[in-house]
């Protein structure tokens, strides 16, 4: 089984697996609540160190997801490697809820509190490496509560548009749209793509010290450099905050998520006058495009305030160790797009050949033949020829097709630039193009 996900047995007399296994060490919740243990003494006995096994399992698996939820007389706990769900371990109800009101009293959260949404983080440290553990708690139908916790390693960097890969062409435009003090820049993905991640690098890639950037939102405790956190008034709404923002003259703000059709209109009308930077929940960049305009009514307001999209599609890189390098067919080459010079490329290792034993899986990435993720990014702006499709009220097909032949950068040229340095496979390509 890979990665050895699910109960391991008991140990046997002659195993050497005595050794005090290393457990995560809560640090203290991202807010600043500080968890008041002792009045919670009978839950701190029943969850914490459940939590804590948990909790360190899926990070020595290399897991950047845990989802805890219950399923009928069970809660099922389920860890996320490199985007790929692998069943962790089955555990009674009681047990599951032990650990779910745990991980909300660290982070912060409303233990008393079970029909509505929370959110918090609570900062760790694992094996001496520092994490951020964001936790979300959603109730779910028949009763009981979806925990699910993201782990952030703090001393792996994704904050430039440099750690992202945005080529030297693509940082420039997104500078010179930022320097028209007016118009909106989106940040566009399906969930856990890390849309928020590409969003926070366009921020950070405008420099603050030519131009006055405001953050508006709340980051849940992320850094956004030198960009500063506007002080509004407690009582205004956010308009009038974001006014109270452009007379502190700023350039440029960062604002909350695009999720609906109101909050739309008020962003797309306050960007006469300031360039906003956010993020949408969408399959692709196009299909962001075409969601925007639903919302605002009418597509002319699309065509003439948005500057342009960036969108994202995490694939999963190959390991380095045991990586197999092949001789592609010249007709594969032809029918995917990669240049005829192209000479060799990768894919994981395959089964033995037929006789011969399977070999130990590797140990760096625990036999999936990959070994973290990178971003495919795509860009496509508002040329003059595509403010004339949108505002047309093109569909995703015509914008993909416009943004074609205006050469934009596409997730699948960006895909190919990967699987030609070796970084991934095809095959991944192919199933990260399948999902939606």
């Amino acid at each position: 089984m890979v990665f050895g996900f699910g109960k391991k047995g008991p140990p046997q007399p002659d195993d050497d697996d005595n050794e005090e296994v290393e457990l995560v060490l809560f640090q203290g919740a991202t807010n600043g609540t500080e968890a008041n243990l002792s009045a919670n003494a009978r839950l701190v006995q029943a969850g914490l160190v459940r939590a804590k096994e948990l909790v360190s399992d899926a990070l020595s698996r290399r897991a950047e997801m845990i989802r805890l939820e219950p399923k009928g007389k069970v809660s099922l706990a389920t860890f996320f490697v490199d985007g790929i769900p692998y069943p962790g371990n089955r555990m009674p109800p009681q047990a599951g809820l032990a650990i779910t009101q745990m991980i909300k009293l660290l982070a912060g959260l409303d233990i008393q509190l079970s029909d509505k949404p929370q959110s918090g983080g609570i900062k760790a440290e694992y094996s001496g490496t520092p994490y951020t553990l964001r936790v979300n708690v959603n109730p779910v139908q028949g009763g009981g509560e979806r925990l699910v916790i993201r782990a952030e390693n703090k001393t792996v960097k994704l904050t430039t548009p440099e750690d992202l890969g945005f080529n030297p062409q693509m940082r420039e435009r997104i500078r010179a749209m930022a320097q028209t003090k007016s118009g909106v820049l989106l940040s566009a993905g399906p969930p856990m793509s890390g849309v928020t991640t590409m969003a926070f690098a366009m921020v950070r890639g405008i420099d603050p010290y030519l131009y006055t950037v405001y953050n508006m939102t709340d980051v849940e405790g992320r850094d956004l450099g030198h960009v500063t956190t506007f002080e509004g008034n407690p009582d205004d709404n956010w308009v009038q905050s974001v006014t109270r923002a452009k007379r502190a003259e700023a350039d440029v703000l960062y604002v909350g998520p695009i999720r609906n059709a109101d909050y739309c209109k008020e962003v797309f009308e306050e960007a006469e006058d300031v360039c906003m930077i956010t993020e949408v929940a969408a399959h692709d960049a196009a299909s962001a495009i075409v969601q925007i305009s639903a919302w605002l009514g009418d597509p002319k307001i699309t065509a003439k305030r948005l500057h342009g999209v960036i969108g994202q599609k995490l694939i999963r890189l190959l390991c380095r160790k045991c990586r197999q390098a092949y001789r592609p067919n010249p007709k594969l080459l032809q029918k995917v797009g990669l240049p005829p010079e192209t000479k060799v490329l990768y894919r994981p290792p395959g089964p033995a050949p037929e006789g011969q034993p399977e070999p130990e899986p590797c140990a760096r990435c625990g036999g999936t033949g990959y070994y973290g993720r990178t971003g495919l990014t795509e860009f496509i702006e508002m040329s003059e020829e595509m403010k004339q499709i949108v505002a047309a009220g093109g569909d995703a097909v015509a914008i993909k097709a416009q943004a074609k032949k205006e050469k934009m950068q596409s997730l699948n040229s960006d895909g190919l630039r990967l699987v030609a340095a070796g970084k991934t496979s095809l095959e991944e390509l192919q199933r990260a193009f399948r999902s939606k």
